[in-house]
């Protein structure tokens, strides 16, 4: 087998073991929490460092332009898009409250933070979900395998079943465009 086949193998592989795990009923709970958040005119907020915070500004790309079908704009806020805000934060304070002090600015009751780390142990991600938390809001977190520190702080985890960060981040595209289809139509125009 090539490389290249080989690698699509392990891929495959790691799609069916999140099939296999059947995050069915956590992803009904998110996109329930996310559509009456955005119906009720709350944010879903969403922070990830690296690949993560990729992740983070494609969901809201998707959510508050489009992702299938032509409708009104979402109210979703990628944290890690705010380049002035996470350097002078950073800067300032230091990187591990960059997420959590926008947590503050933006969030409330009844809002939702969707945490997305590969790990669920990185300092920002962790201290963004003790925020929200902290101010009544839904905290959907995707991790890999076990979820580590983040699965407690989460109250709905959505957990790839790999310890393999690439691997992980391709399950998480899988979950998250999943999530914006159910969502976009649900909510429709609003």
């Amino acid at each position: 087998m090539s490389p290249l086949n080989d690698y699509l193998a392990r891929s495959a592989a790691a799609i069916a073991a999140i099939v296999e795990r059947d995050l069915t009923e956590e992803m009904e709970r998110a996109a329930v929490c996310v559509v009456e958040a955005l119906r009720e005119g709350k944010a879903l907020l969403i922070c990830g460092n690296g690949g993560s915070a990729s992740d983070a500004i494609h969901i809201a790309g998707e959510l508050v332009g489009r992702f299938l079908k032509e409708r009104k704009a979402y109210n979703v806020i990628a944290l890690p898009a705010n380049a002035a805000v996470l350097t002078a934060w950073g800067n300032d304070y230091g990187f591990d409250t960059v997420f959590s002090r926008q947590v503050e600015a933006h969030g409330a009751p009844g809002a939702v933070l969707l945490a997305i780390s590969t790990s669920g142990n990185s300092p920002s991600i962790l201290a963004a979900a003790e925020q929200a938390r902290m101010m009544g809001m839904t905290v959907i977190s995707m991790t890999g395998d076990t979820g580590g520190k983040l699965a407690p702080l989460s109250d709905i985890l959505l957990n790839v079943p790999s310890t393999s960060t690439p691997i992980i981040q391709q399950g998480h595209l899988c979950l998250y465009h999943h999530l914006c289809e159910v969502v976009e139509a649900r909510l429709g125009d609003g």
